[in-house]
């Protein structure tokens, strides 16, 4: 479960995944925890890759994949079950291909995990598909209690 107090950050609003996608930058310095949560809309099937990059700073200084597994969530909520399902850990979820409609896929990451890294962020592989859509929200967990201003600020530092 996510838990209550934390406020979400635009990765990116919804665009096409065709030609691959890398949001916004995030920073985690002040943050206890991080929910990556990926509204994927595929109108035609593809096996898109998703990966979480980590780098030193929020202009993507020093990008490289993570490397110490997270938890993931996965529910295609087209289907008769809406259930987000925990899916192994790992440090890239792949989409099946045939997966068409509405699908949500959630990372955990703790910034603990990132080493001397601190800022991350979510990529979709290129679906050369057009009509596949997907807009990413981080949810931020702080570490210190702060008013919400305070807290945004933390993310670009």
């Amino acid at each position: 479960m996510i838990p209550e107090g934390l406020f979400p950050v635009s990765g990116t609003k919804p665009v096409t995944t065709n030609g691959g996608v890398t949001c916004d930058y995030v920073s985690l310095k002040y943050a206890q925890m991080a929910y990556v949560v990926i509204h994927l809309t595929q109108a035609v099937g593809h096996a898109t890759a998703i990966t979480i990059e980590k780098a030193t700073a929020v202009a993507g200084t020093g990008h490289t994949a993570i490397t110490n597994v997270v938890p993931i969530w996965y529910g295609n909520v087209s289907t008769s079950s809406n259930a987000l399902t925990r899916q192994t850990d790992a440090v890239s979820y792949t989409i099946g291909v045939g997966v068409t409609g509405e699908a949500y896929i959630i990372f955990k990451i703790d910034p603990a995990s990132l080493g001397a890294y601190d800022c991350i962020t979510a990529i979709a592989a290129d679906s050369s598909q057009a009509t596949n859509i997907w807009e990413v929200t981080y949810w931020i967990q702080p570490r210190y209690s702060a008013p919400v201003a305070n807290q945004m600020n933390y993310i670009t530092d």
